[in-house]
Parts: structure tokens; sequence; C-alpha cells
């Protein structure tokens, strides 16, 4: 039954991936088709209970290979949804019941501590997001804030610069200080392929190195308008919290990081996979950049 599913199949998914999946060997496949072949003569076999069986162990065949995809960062909703998106129709009953009875379950959320600095005597900007993280246009709104990652070589930081409008990673900078330079770094990278119009608003926590001459000196630079979050309060921040907790769970939790290069790649990889691939419930269960795409596409009909 294995190996049928896997001749029916073999020009979806990778014979080698098929047989590591449904734990068969590669050589018993093989020796499966030409006993295949040798009968096609007789014609088709009849129907049996265990095709009907089939379906659920070809739709397992799915959700097995989009977890390991997805690097077990999917519940059963986004299964459900990267599956129909895939043309594999199956219900959400369906799929939410063969994933448990398989031991599939995405990695659980976990808190994290706050490690922003406000207690400097620089000047702080006004909350002028007051958390209306829902923006219509690209490039108005975005947002900043800073994490940590331990390897053993000492602590890593990422600093990240968040479109609000499609939650999307437009700029970020990693290094094993954390200093207004990183911020900056970030801020530069997002500016660079965005270029965004005078008058956006950035927002970011009330640390020291936003709060930094040099990096509100950048902010005047590139036409755009500072502002903080209350202090002590990181849901006025909350996008970038909860990117930061997506990437420690779904991606760093319980991984041994030997070195910051190592930290460096995961977390890169994991920022390519967000911004291209990661159904966001905000954005309709679309990626950043599918998003993204779909409103351009949206935008040029509505002119045409």
């Amino acid at each position: 039954m294995r190996y049928a599913f896997i001749e029916r199949h073999r020009n979806v998914w990778p014979i080698s991936a098929q047989c590591r999946v449904l734990d068969v060997s590669v050589s018993g496949y093989g020796q499966y088709r030409a006993r295949q072949q040798r009968a096609s003569r007789t014609g088709p076999a009849p129907a049996t209970a265990a095709t009907s069986r089939l379906s659920n162990m070809a739709l397992l065949v799915h959700i097995r290979a989009l977890f390991v995809e997805m690097k077990g960062a999917y519940g059963w909703p986004r299964i459900w949804r990267e599956l129909a998106a895939r043309g594999v129709r199956a219900g959400k009953e369906r799929v939410r019941k063969l994933m448990q009875a398989n031991g599939l379950r995405a990695r659980g959320k976990k808190k994290f501590r706050v490690t922003t600095d406000s207690g400097h005597g620089l000047p702080v900007s006004p909350n002028l997001l007051e958390r209306r993280f829902d923006v219509g246009e690209r490039n108005r709104v975005w947002s900043g804030d800073i994490t940590y990652v331990w390897t053993d070589e000492g602590w890593l930081y990422l600093a990240v610069v968040i479109d609000l409008f499609s939650r999307q990673v437009v700029g970020f900078s990693m290094g094993d200080r954390m200093t207004r330079g990183l911020v900056i770094d970030a801020l530069r990278m997002a500016w660079f392929r965005r270029r965004p119009a005078p008058g956006l608003i950035f927002h970011s926590d009330r640390g020291s190195q936003y709060a930094s001459e040099d990096f509100q000196r950048h902010l005047v630079a590139f036409g755009m308008k500072g502002s903080m979050s209350r202090k002590g309060d990181c849901w006025d921040n909350a996008v970038t919290e909860t990117l930061f907790g997506s990437l420690k769970v779904e991606r760093l939790h319980d991984m041994r990081l030997a070195t910051r290069r190592r930290a460096k790649d995961e977390i890169m990889d994991w920022l390519t996979f967000y911004n291209g691939k990661r159904l966001h419930s905000t954005l309709g269960y679309m990626s950043p950049m599918a998003f993204e795409k779909k409103r351009l596409a949206d935008e040029r009909k509505l002119v045409a």
C-alpha cells in the first residue's frame, strides 16, 4: 500500500523523501515497481478496502512533509491552509485529528524577559503609534527592536525593522554588542531597500540605542518621525515582540548554537522563511511578501 502511494505520487514528491516519510526502503520500492511493470498486462487490480484507506495515508504524507518543511513551526490551522494553497483539499477537522493522532504539534510559546535600557537621561519621542498596528500602506509606519540569542561564544544581538503594513522584516543587523550602531545598521538597510517618502513614523521602545543622538540624527536625515513606547510597556511595540517570540520558539528554542556564525545563519534562514513563506494570521494567512505582492497587483488593476 505504501509503495502504491509512492508510485502514484512519484512526480509530486521525491521518491527518496517519500520512502523516508513512509519508513520504507528505496530498494523495496524499486522491486515493487519492477513487479508492477511485469504484471501491467493483466489489467488494473480490483478496488479494495485498502484503496479507501489510502487517502488518509496520502494526506498524512503531505502533512508530514509540510510539517518538516516548516521545521515544526506550523500547527494544524496553518498546515490546513498551506495544504489548500498547494491544491490538497481536506477538511479542517480531518487535518487536526491526523496531526493530533500522529503527535504533530507546533512548538508552544514561551515568555522572554525584556532587556530594554530605558533608565537614561536621553530625550524620548512621543508615542505617535499608540498601538495602531493596522497600517493601510507600505512604508508609512515601521517598528524596530532588539533581542538576544545565547551561543557558546556568548550573546548575539539582533536588531530588526518591520513594515507594519505587511509585517515584513525590511531591515536587520546582528552583532556581539548591543550598541547604537546595531540599530543604525538595521535602519540603514531598511532605508536603502525601500527608500520611503518623508514622513514615515519609526516606532521603538525607549532604549538608549534608539534614543541616542546618532540614531535620532539618522531619522532626521531619512525624513522620518520618531515614536517611542511608554516606559516599561512592551505591548506598545507588540509586533516586534511577537516576531522575536516566533523566531525563538519556532527555530532557536532547545537548539545549541556553538558559534555566533551558526546563530546568524539560523536567524537569516528563518527571516527568509518568515518574509517569503510563513503564513501570518493578521494578513489573512498570507506571507508578508505575498501580501504585498497581492496588494500591488490589486492597485494596478484599479489604475488600469
